[in-house]
């Protein structure tokens, strides 16, 4: 017998819970932000890192297992320390394991803070996208025709924040097939500098001294990761001339 009342969710109550993992997302970070910033330093590698490699010459597996899963954590919430966690893996796992850590986990990261912006404000902004009309259709269309492209120049440059190359692309539709493979990709070159970095954070450390990150910036280091990104934008650049209309030329 029914009591009148209908048990179906209203929109409302179905818009919230769409938004709800971003906003999860958004509150882990703010907090982790203030709450964080004084522990996820290379100070506290430094003061535990006889523990560290104690437990991992005892139990391998289960470090890096451990070290993979606060990695993601770290990437869903955007929570600061990523680059420690980065030099971190070079420093516990060699750079060949440390690389592959790395880039897994900060693939898996993304992957669910992509998913998270997407369930929520990314398929509203998404159909407004698809509904716009004059530049933002150019730019659509754009994105549209190079969308591998314009992705694995998000990871490659690196003036641009992982967590924007993490939420532009869900809020303006990409595939997720695409997102995934190109992150997976893009961060490699990135991954093995600050991997490389942790590999030798033990003699750092011996000296009192703290990794110099700046080393991703240095000529030998930025200028393949450039020419990574020219090579991403290539396309781009042979579309877009070929796109042009010829030139009128004048007649005789």
């Amino acid at each position: 017998m029914s009591n009148g009342t209908d048990s179906k969710p209203s929109p409302q109550k179905k818009g919230l819970a769409r938004h709800l993992p971003l906003i999860v997302v958004a509150i882990v970070a703010i907090i982790g932000a203030v709450t964080l910033n004084d522990y996820l330093t290379f100070d506290t590698l430094r003061d535990n890192r006889e523990a560290l490699l104690g437990f991992r010459d005892q139990n391998y597996l289960g470090l890096a297992a451990a070290f993979a899963a606060i990695y993601i954590v770290m990437v869903v919430f955007s929570l600061p320390g990523a680059a420690v966690a980065s030099v971190t893996g070079g420093f516990l796992f060699g750079l060949a394991m440390g690389t592959a850590l790395n880039v897994v986990s900060a693939t898996i990261g993304a992957a669910g803070i992509f998913l998270a912006a997407r369930w929520g404000l990314g398929e509203m902004l998404s159909a407004r996208f698809e509904a716009a009309e004059g530049r933002v259709q150019m730019l659509k269309h754009a994105l549209r025709q190079n969308e591998i492209e314009v992705l694995l120049l998000l990871r490659l440059v690196p003036a641009v924040p992982f967590f924007v190359a993490n939420l532009l692309p869900a809020m303006v539709g990409v595939k997720f097939g695409n997102f995934l493979w190109t992150t997976a990709l893009g961060i490699i070159p990135g991954a093995i500098v600050f991997t490389w970095i942790g590999v030798g954070v033990g003699a750092v450390f011996d000296r009192g001294e703290d990794p110099d990150l700046s080393l991703l910036w240095e000529p030998h280091i930025i200028g393949p990761i450039l020419g990574l990104c020219v090579l991403a934008a290539m396309p781009i650049i042979v579309k877009s001339l070929r796109g042009k209309p010829p030139r009128n030329t004048p007649e005789a």
